[in-house]
């Protein structure tokens, strides 16, 4: 409760206190003389509730309840209905804004809670959890949501849902590309979804580079992200594409030695890393190294497609552009942004190309 005036810590403990004592709870009354009161209650069942009173005018009510069925439910909705109406009837419209926010499930067996690139905590329409083992590199879960199909989350991180074609979209230059007749070489892309768009556009070769040898990743992919990835992880080779379950820079620096150039690079390994510090972050050293060796594979009019983070990340995403000027050759690109349906966020992504030289 946000109050337009300064509260009576003790008016407010006087006027709720009945209604927390018709459950049974025992009270303990904490009072700070300058910076108001914290009031605990507690069942015999083990359910609690903190009451926080602060002078200035604002007035908090946590509840927390071993209670996952439907008459748990309704108690703690009756009790705060109650509290709610003691407190309209104590302030006679003084009340600035009242926010009940939903309730947080803690140690469920399914988790729904998935923070954002930019920090924010997010709750998924979870029900399901379909895969979840742990490889020697990365935990691994595949998440059904109601909504989003499939949700293949690394390490905490969604990567992406069956629903997230715009990623794939953007990340292959939105359309815009004519990958007909054409060398392709993706840097990830183990959920397959990135291989399956571009063979259906008839390239000459698709070369798919895995970044961490993560042979688990792809199969746990191709059995339950079916809808991103189609058929084409069933075979590490097909008529244009080949899948090499390798570390993808010791890959890059050979294709580099031996003069192999492609048309297109997708890197799909990571986003932009959030920290604001490159020069002590490995990330930032792993994201130039890619950034360098792919521009040595690159023809000098091919192009480089990569995710850059969340529109919010503004300080990361200057740092990344930075980034482009310290590469062995002058390279322009542009930026667009998506809003990719599970993310739940805006998403930046990059187009690099080598920058055309007056002969």
């Amino acid at each position: 409760f946000s109050l337009n005036l300064a509260a009576d810590c003790n008016a407010v403990l006087k006027a709720l206190q009945p209604i927390f004592q018709e459950q049974g709870m025992t009270e303990t009354v904490h009072n700070w003389e300058d910076h108001g009161y914290l009031v605990t209650y507690i069942k015999k069942n083990g359910s609690f509730a903190n009451l926080r009173i602060h002078p200035h005018g604002l007035v908090l009510v946590d509840l927390q309840s071993y209670n996952d069925h439907i008459k748990g439910r309704e108690e703690v909705d009756q009790l705060l209905n109650k509290v709610e109406e003691r407190m309209k009837e104590l302030f006679h419209g003084n009340i600035k804004r009242v926010k009940r926010l939903p309730a947080i499930l803690r140690g469920g067996v399914i988790d729904r809670y998935w923070p954002t690139a930019d920090g924010r905590l997010v709750e998924y329409d979870i029900d399901e959890v379909v895969y979840d083992e742990d490889s020697p590199f990365q935990n691994i879960k595949i998440l059904h949501s109601k909504q989003f199909g499939n949700i293949l989350i690394l390490s905490g991180d969604v990567n992406l849902a069956e629903s997230d074609l715009a990623y794939t979209q953007a990340i292959m230059g939105s359309g815009k590309e004519d990958y007909t007749g054409k060398e392709v070489l993706i840097l990830g892309g183990g959920d397959g979804g990135i291989l399956c768009e571009i063979v259906k556009l008839k390239p000459k070769m698709v070369t798919m580079v895995a970044s961490n040898i993560d042979q688990m990743v792809i199969d746990g992919c191709k059995k339950h992200m079916r809808k991103t990835c189609g058929d084409v992880l069933d075979n590490l080779k097909g008529e244009c594409y080949q899948v090499l379950i390798e570390d993808c820079i010791p890959v890059l620096k050979r294709y580099a030695k031996e003069g192999r150039m492609f048309d297109y690079v997708i890197n799909d390994l990571t986003a932009v890393p959030i920290s604001t510090s490159p020069e002590e972050d490995s990330t930032w050293e792993f994201l130039r190294l890619i950034l360098d060796l792919s521009m040595k594979v690159l023809k000098q009019d091919g192009k480089y497609f990569t995710q850059g983070n969340c529109i919010n990340l503004t300080d990361a995403l200057t740092l990344y552009e930075e980034q482009l000027s310290r590469l062995y050759c002058p390279v322009e690109f542009s930026k667009e942004t998506v809003c990719v349906p599970s993310y739940m966020e805006l998403w930046v992504f990059y187009t690099i190309w080598k920058k055309q030289t007056d002969v």
